[in-house]
C-alpha cells in the first residue's frame, strides 16, 4: 500500500493535487498535522484538513505530530479519517489512547520517531492496527531516509509476528523507488511518500513505481 502525503503538494494548487491521488493507483492520503511543539514546525489543521476530506475519494491516514493527541479523536473521527496515528513519545498512557481510538471506530496507530526503541510498543501491539516508523527526524518534508530503518522494520516484523498481532507496518519519511522495493521486503506494509510523488515529473507514474506495479 501507498500513502501519498499531502505535506508535500502544492498548497496553492491542493485540490488538483488531490485529484491526482484520487485518479492514481495510491491507497490513502497521508494527512501530517505539526503542532510546532512536539516538532519543530507547523503544517495544517482541522478547517484545512476538512477541505481535504470533501475533495478525498479514498482513506485519510491522519498522523498527529503533536502534544496531547487523545484530545482530537472525536474531531479527527468527525473528518471521517480510517486511521489515526499518534506518538508513542506524546501519550503518556498509550493503552488508553490506542484504545479509544478504535472506540471511535478508526484503524489505532501508533509513530516512534528514529531513536525510539521498539520495545515501546511491544506490549500495546494487541491495540494498535498500525505501527508507523519514522524513517526520518518528524518535522520536515524532503528529508533524506535514514538507512538503520530498514533493521528496524524486520525486528519490529518479528516481534509482530511473535505475538501472533495483525498489526501493519506503515514507514514515513524519505521513502522513494529506490529503497520501496527493499522496504516491502524488510516486512513493511504501508510507505508513506511526499516528495518522491508531489515532485515527480508523472506521479501517476510514479505512485506505480513505488508500489510496486511497474518497474522503476
Amino acid at each position: 500500500m501507498i500513502a501519498p502525503s499531502v505535506l508535500s503538494a502544492d498548497f496553492g494548487h491542493l485540490e488538483r493535487d488531490m485529484e491526482m491521488v484520487n485518479r492514481s493507483s495510491a491507497d490513502w492520503f497521508h494527512l501530517d498535522v505539526m503542532d510546532g511543539v512536539f516538532v519543530p514546525n507547523i503544517s495544517f489543521g482541522f478547517p484545512v484538513m476538512q477541505a481535504m476530506a470533501r475533495v478525498a475519494q479514498k482513506p485519510l491516514d491522519v498522523h498527529l505530530m503533536i502534544v496531547q493527541p487523545e484530545k482530537f479523536i472525536s474531531q479527527v473521527r468527525d473528518l471521517g479519517a480510517r486511521v489515526m496515528n499518534v506518538h508513542q513519545e506524546a501519550c503518556p498512557h498509550l493503552h488508553r489512547v490506542l484504545q479509544q481510538i478504535r472506540q471511535a471506530g478508526m484503524l489505532s496507530g501508533v509513530t516512534l520517531n528514529p531513536a525510539t526503541p521498539l520495545q515501546t510498543v511491544e506490549d500495546v501491539l494487541q491495540e494498535a492496527d498500525i505501527v508507523m516508523l519514522m524513517s526520518v527526524n518528524p518535522g520536515f518534508g524532503g528529508q533524506t531516509f535514514i538507512e538503520r530503518t530498514l533493521d528496524r522494520t524486520r525486528r519490529l516484523r518479528e516481534m509482530i509476528d511473535r505475538q501472533g498481532a495483525s498489526t501493519l507496518i506503515e514507514i514515513d519519511g524519505g521513502v522513494n523507488r529506490h529503497n520501496a522495493a527493499t522496504l516491502y521486503q524488510a516486512g513493511a506494509d504501508i510507505l508513506v511518500a511526499g516528495n518522491a510523488v508531489f515532485k515527480a515529473d508523472d506521479p501517476l507514474a510514479e505512485i506505480d513505481i513505488i508500489k510496486g506495479l511497474h518497474p522503476a
